[in-house]
């Protein structure tokens, strides 16, 4: 497994950023190789995205999301990866400090040696940015979500036994 962590800043309140973040089919505007994202349910979305020049499909569960505080997922199929991203807000409460922590398994050579070369960190640096720049320039969230998920007991989102 391969970990990448990225924390950048964002010029909006917590609330803001967060309740861009939990409109998920809008990723394919900041997020570079998603094509599409489709939300399922509350807790489950259907990812297609180009990663190092193969298309990849896969499911993904939502096992943790606090409003304001952190979204975590882990995929169920498909391109193993898992992760949370959360938000922190300063102590104005002006601006927010946006952490992604993802976890990765690259799978096949050219995955591989993109992972050498740390294309997939670079690539979730650029999404960030590209975030940052997306939120800031609207000022206001497109939607938002704001239920809760609880985990279910202690569930490791890597853990390979619980993918189907």
């Amino acid at each position: 497994m391969s970990t990448i962590q990225k924390t950048i800043d964002v010029a909006v309140p917590v609330r803001t950023a967060y309740d861009q973040w939990t409109q998920f089919e809008s990723f394919p505007r900041f997020m570079e190789g998603v094509e599409s994202v489709t939300q399922l349910d509350d807790k489950r979305l259907h990812w297609k995205a180009e990663i190092a020049g193969v298309t990849r499909e896969w499911d993904a569960e939502i096992i943790d999301q606090t409003p304001d505080a952190r979204v975590t997922w882990r995929a169920v199929d498909g391109t193993t990866n898992a992760g949370t991203v959360s938000f922190t807000p300063d102590d104005m409460g002006r601006s927010t400090q946006v952490t992604l922590e993802m976890e990765y398994k690259p799978e096949g050579i050219v995955e591989k040696a993109g992972d050498v070369l740390n294309i997939v960190e670079r690539r979730v640096e650029g999404d960030l940015k590209r975030f940052k720049e997306y939120i800031e320039s609207r000022g206001a969230e497109t939607g938002a979500w704001r239920g809760d998920v609880k985990p279910t007991g202690d569930v490791d989102p890597l853990d390979e036994t619980h993918r189907h």
